[in-house]
């Protein structure tokens, strides 16, 4: 499951749960460029609800969508990531290592408050 949702003027909060299969990663990049049009120094809050592994096609899907996905990325200063999974935490700080303009911090999905903290500071 993928949810997309709005927060304000300059914020995007997504939720993904669940692994990934095709359509639910082609809406993982096309859903946040279609909802952040209008965001000026963009946040997302990426909470990340047991997730496994997506599927090795999935995977192929987001690699074809690359050049969309750091188009938008390039429009956010900062995501705070939530997830309890050592391995997801460690991905996000090294996808962070891909855009050198945004900073990316992952936090425990309980400590979403610490997190938004974090991302208006």
């Amino acid at each position: 499951m993928l949810k997309v949702i709005p927060n304000g003027k300059n914020q995007l909060n997504i939720e993904s749960s669940e692994s990934l299969n095709t359509e639910e990663m082609k809406a993982r990049v096309d859903d946040p460029i279609s909802k952040s049009g209008g965001i000026e120094n963009r946040k997302m809050l990426y909470d990340l609800i047991n997730v496994h592994l997506p599927t090795l096609v999935a995977i192929g899907v987001e690699f074809s969508r690359l050049p969309a996905l750091f188009k938008v990325m390039k429009k956010f200063d900062r995501v705070a990531v939530l997830t309890d999974t050592y391995w997801l935490k460690k991905a996000s700080e090294f996808e962070g290592a891909l855009y050198p303009e945004l900073e990316i911090k992952a936090f425990d999905r309980d400590q979403k408050k610490k997190a938004q903290t974090w991302l208006i500071s």
